[in-house]
């Protein structure tokens, strides 16, 4: 499923608070880690006038040293698994997205919040580059103030969030391994609300919204009954589903935490060229909301 995790830190304890996780999945899912810093220069460089450039070079030299100091105090910190460390000149999505890209297997985990100095950079807006342009698999935890940092994360269920899409379902044979192999529960889960074509009525006829919304409530629990059954079938005991009355993105994001320790896995598409950073999805905003882990597979 995997072969290695990338985890980009930044230097502060907000980034830092992906590492609980990482230290459960790493030592389950039996992965060695990288450890991945990335001196911007071009930021850095951006404070400086012409007449100044010549301290750049000892400033760059100056963070190199100080991130390598702090990457071995944090390799310290990790133990059950294999860790190594680098630091890297360049843009930080792009240096992500490209060392991910070296190993098809790569798990890139990495908080979207945190920011260190005037000179480093801002891992929230870069988590959500790294989202949308990385063809690789992500677990994405949204820090907080007072998130730990320290010791193992503990992860109970998996909640799936699907809409009827080959798309959406393509998550679900990395949910499999990942439930089977950590012995989690499975939800299933699917937001349902009439579209908004539903109400364009007029004045010689008005739909019956009440029978609409049952029969879009009734194919929705059709559906996922047969999901799980089907993943029932495929030797998962603890599978379950609920049908959301509501919008997506709000809707799951509120039914996953009322789950403790949940981890919220789904599938979305990744972007080349032009649009690379244009997503805008569901899931881009359960990414953004949700208090639980994400774990994001970028369609084929």
């Amino acid at each position: 499923m995997y072969t290695k995790m990338l985890i980009p830190l930044d230097g502060s304890k907000t980034a830092e608070q992906v590492l609980p996780f990482a230290r459960i999945l790493a030592a389950t899912l039996k992965l060695p880690v990288q450890l991945l810093d990335v001196i911007d220069i071009s930021a850095m460089s951006a404070h400086f006038v012409s007449d100044k450039a010549r301290y750049l070079d000892t400033l760059i030299a100056e963070a190199e040293r100080a991130s390598r100091e702090y990457l071995n105090a944090i390799t310290a910190g990790l133990s059950g698994f294999k860790v190594t460390w680098t630091v890297i000149r360049g843009k930080p999505a792009d240096v992500i997205i490209e060392s991910a890209a070296a190993e098809k297997g790569t798990l890139i985990a990495m908080a979207t919040h945190g920011r260190s100095g005037l000179n480093r950079w801002v891992l929230g807006s870069v988590a959500e580059k790294v989202l949308r342009g990385s063809r690789n698999p992500l677990f994405l935890v949204r820090a907080h103030g007072e998130g730990a940092t320290d010791g193992a994360a503990m992860i109970r269920s998996i909640v799936v969030p699907l809409d009827g899409s080959e798309l959406a379902e393509s998550v679900l044979p990395t949910v499999t391994e990942v439930a089977k192999t950590l012995d989690l529960e499975i939800v299933l889960c699917r937001a349902y609300e009439l579209a908004a074509s539903a109400y364009y009525g007029s004045e010689d006829y008005l739909p019956n919204y009440d029978e609409m919304l049952r029969q879009v409530k009734a194919e929705a629990e059709s559906y996922l009954a047969e999901k799980t059954t089907a993943l029932k079938a495929a030797g998962l005991a603890r599978v379950s589903w609920v049908a959301l009355e509501g919008s997506g993105a709000e809707e799951i994001v509120r039914y996953a935490h009322t789950h403790r320790d949940a981890l919220v896995a789904m599938c979305t598409h990744g972007r080349s060229g032009i649009n690379r950073w244009v997503l805008g999805s569901v899931t881009e905003r359960v990414v953004r909301h949700s208090d639980d882990p994400v774990l994001v597979v970028h369609a084929s």
